[in-house]
């Protein structure tokens, strides 16, 4: 998951959540907009948060290379 699938499910769990749209009454019998909004809010954070973390991760990380050559012969 990254940055933009995390920015989707809080645009789509904002649009539920505060009632942007209405369902047909046949699926909002069946699913609670408002709650599914408030997780689907949640789980958009949480993606945000973990895709950075694991990019300043990726960021801090060191490479050696050990060059093992043999000297130049004059």
């Amino acid at each position: 998951m990254g940055i933009g699938l995390g920015i989707v499910l809080l645009v789509i769990g904002l649009v539920f959540a505060l009632g942007a749209i209405d369902l047909p009454a046949s699926i909002d019998d069946v699913v609670a907009s408002e709650t599914l909004g408030w997780i689907l809010v949640a789980v958009g954070v949480l993606a945000i948060v973990l895709a950075l973390v694991m990019n300043a991760q990726r960021a801090r990380t060191t490479h050696v290379v050990d060059d093992r050559r043999p000297p130049p012969q004059v």
